[in-house]
């Protein structure tokens, strides 16, 4: 059995899935980075199985690691707002920040 690009788009429809699942459910900011995370590597692998089975060139792989870098930026912004939550409010809970000020 060969791995074509059905198997890659059923993976990916599920790390997007699993991704938005996490970011609308959950409470906790840093686990609703990591369903950011999934969505991002979701783009990704989409990106990289079509540049291989459908384009055969590597722009595909250019566009992914554009994707990666902008996740390892965004995961370093968002930690740094969660941490400065943190600092004001003693809370990591989306749901218990209601307010900009103190």
């Amino acid at each position: 059995m060969e791995i074509g690009l059905n198997h890659y788009l059923t993976l990916s429809a599920v790390l997007f899935s699993l991704g938005v699942f996490t970011v609308l459910s959950r409470r906790h900011a840093i686990v609703i980075l990591m369903g950011v995370e999934l969505i991002l590597n979701a783009a990704a692998l989409n990106f990289v199985a079509f540049s291989r089975f459908v384009a055969e060139n590597l722009d595909g792989q250019l566009v992914a690691v554009f994707i990666i870098v902008i996740a390892a930026a965004e995961a370093a912004v968002a930690l740094a707002i969660v941490l400065a939550i943190f600092r004001n409010f003693q809370t990591v809970y989306v749901d218990q920040v209601d307010r900009l000020q103190r």
